[in-house]
């Protein structure tokens, strides 16, 4: 069925939201590479935007968050290409790439990232990642099976963590079926719920992309998130970890400082930048912010 997206409010300039991410999308290298064997079953591919990809600069990888896609970073990737090649993932079962083997397990889900990553990356080059919400579990995956070449991680309001979380309102499942304005309405109240502070800072893209990636999201992050698989993971984690968070982080607010003392058991050198006024989605609230603290981070 395909999804209605007409009471998605325009932009102040009159364009649609698919106007926009597409508009940005258009800078971008799409590039589908396998996530296994083909020997092995027919393995399915993942989608990765790059941005700069003849550029010779340094390399960031950004794992998106759960039920999301590359669109988490729409206003992230055209400033950190200034600085580096940026390769903006679809992970798997999520945005445009297939899913794997067990939607339900972590390792599934790394293995095939890693897969994908040996198909796509230059050879022997060192390189960052950014990862945000379950892009920063998938990360932590990571960082066990690229230690030679994994420079830094910045998780970026990172999930999976086995740490207090204030209960909130329930999430409303989307479904293509609803009526469009209902689609659009139950878009803006998770995203209030979840992803944005300042419910004037939801407009037509974070709607857009809400309703989009939801409704075809098939890898299941929030169970992976409720088993803690970060947490299990990090204590065998080498590369640096540097923190990103909004102040109002709902899957954190007020417990900041339990992140902190947890990573810094760990890498006693860990730095926590918390950015005042932002939510979950701290890169898209508050991206000039985000974006500049992120590129102080690498530059390290």
């Amino acid at each position: 069925m395909s999804l209605d997206f007409s009471a998605v409010p325009t932009l102040p300039d009159g364009r649609t939201a698919a106007e926009q991410i597409d508009a940005v999308a258009a800078f971008s290298q799409a590039i589908r590479v396998p996530m296994g064997p083909r020997s092995a079953g027919g393995a399915g591919t993942m989608m990765w935007h790059v941005f700069g990809a003849d550029s010779r600069k340094p390399i960031l990888l950004l794992f998106h968050g759960g039920s999301g896609s590359w669109i988490h970073w729409i206003r992230n990737v055209l400033p950190l290409s200034e600085h580096f090649t940026v390769y903006a993932a679809d992970l798997p079962g999520l945005g445009d790439s297939d899913p794997p083997d067990d939607v339900n397990d972590i390792w599934s889900v790394t293995h095939c990232v890693q897969y994908a990553m040996e198909e796509l990356l230059p050879r022997h080059q060192p390189f960052a990642i950014a990862g945000f919400s379950f892009g920063g579990m998938v990360s932590g995956h990571i960082a066990t099976l690229f230690e030679d070449r994994l420079t830094r991680i910045a998780l970026v309001g990172a999930g999976g963590l086995k740490a207090t979380r204030k209960p909130g309102p329930k999430l409303h499942k989307l479904l293509p079926e609803m009526p469009p304005k209902t689609l659009a309405e139950e878009a803006r109240r998770n995203l209030e719920i979840l992803m944005l502070h300042d419910p004037k800072k939801v407009d037509g893209v974070a709607i857009h992309m809400q309703i989009l990636n939801t409704t075809r999201a098939r890898t299941r992050s929030r169970i992976m998130g409720q088993a803690f698989k970060l947490s299990e993971v990090l204590p065998r984690v080498k590369t640096p970890l540097t923190g990103i968070w909004g102040e109002f982080d709902s899957t954190t607010y007020p417990h900041i400082q339990e992140r902190i003392d947890l990573f810094r058991a760990l890498q006693p050198d860990f730095e926590m930048n918390v950015i005042p006024g932002a939510g979950h989605w701290v890169a898209y609230e508050a991206a000039d912010a985000f974006n500049e603290v992120l590129l102080r981070v690498l530059a390290k």
